[in-house]
């Protein structure tokens, strides 16, 4: 599994029934997590006392109880600054766990030694944006919802990259890259990091088990003559991350070389000792 473990303003202390016990910067958050099977005791004090608590509901969706969360508030990783917000479905506009691919393709920009082009699709508040710009890296940040591209923003001036060569874009993510085909631009890093649902900003219809393989496919169209990476990153827990090295072994190992690899991406957990599994990830990488 790879693992997040850079973070300081970030961690799980604890899980059991269902739920996750987090702290995020210096609030303490109780949010449901699925994989959470295991029924443990609960001894740790902050089960007790959380700055926020969502609680799942039986007939779907939730709601956030608050005890003493502000409306909005950052934490850091590295030099990168994220503001956060409790908003629907338990969310708070950052998943920490994809710092572990941050840090992998941050890497691979940095030794690069030459500029470099990265498209970022789903591309959300624009954690692995930052982490490409900051890297050295110019960016298109592509996302469906304006608000998502608006936050992203937000984060960016937050860690003074306010004026990074990022284009922000609202945008149908495949309606935008059959476009860039057809425009002859071309990207030496693609990530993306698809939603199981969604819909575009005129009503598209997403669903990830029925379009993942063609935008894979599409994608594969625009990299450049020399790449360095492509990152498919997938929450469906029917994807596994060997549907996901298939798929980039298929479209882009074939005919460019280089290596694929995948896996469970994760989050340690600080009371247990365990890994609190998060998604998956699949990577392409010229050797």
């Amino acid at each position: 599994m790879w693992k997040a473990t850079g973070w300081n303003d970030y961690e799980v202390i604890d899980c059991s029934k269902g739920e996750k016990l987090e702290r995020w910067g210096d609030y303490l958050l109780i949010r449901p997590d699925p994989q959470v099977i295991w029924d443990t005791e609960r001894t740790l004090k902050g089960w007790k006392k959380p700055n926020a608590h969502y609680h799942r509901s039986s007939k779907g969706g939730g709601e956030w109880e608050f005890f003493d969360l502000p409306a909005q508030w950052a934490i850091h990783y590295g030099e990168l600054t994220f503001q956060l917000k409790p908003f629907s479905f338990k969310h708070t506009g950052l998943f920490p766990e994809q710092a572990v691919n941050w840090d992998w393709f941050g890497d691979k920009i940095r030794k690069a030694g030459r500029p470099v082009k990265i498209l970022n699709l789903f591309a959300y508040t624009g954690g692995a944006t930052l982490a490409a710009a900051r890297a050295g890296a110019s960016v298109t940040h592509v996302d469906a919802s304006k608000g998502m591209v608006g936050w992203a923003k937000e984060n960016a001036k937050a860690s003074g990259l306010e004026n990074a060569p990022v284009r922000w874009l609202v945008d149908d993510c495949i309606k935008f890259v059959e476009r860039e085909i057809r425009r002859g631009n071309r990207y030496d890093g693609i990530i993306m990091d698809p939603p199981s649902y969604g819909r575009g900003p005129k009503g598209e219809t997403w669903k990830i088990e029925d379009c993942i393989h063609h935008l894979v496919s599409l994608c594969a169209k625009l990299l450049s003559k020399e790449p360095l990476f492509f990152l498919i990153n997938s929450y469906t827990t029917g994807l596994a991350p060997s549907v996901l090295s298939y798929m980039l072994s298929i479209e882009i190992g074939k005919t460019r070389g280089g290596k694929v690899s995948a896996d469970e991406v994760g989050l340690p957990v600080s009371s247990t000792g365990l890994v609190l599994p998060c998604g998956a990830s699949g990577r392409w990488e010229m050797e």
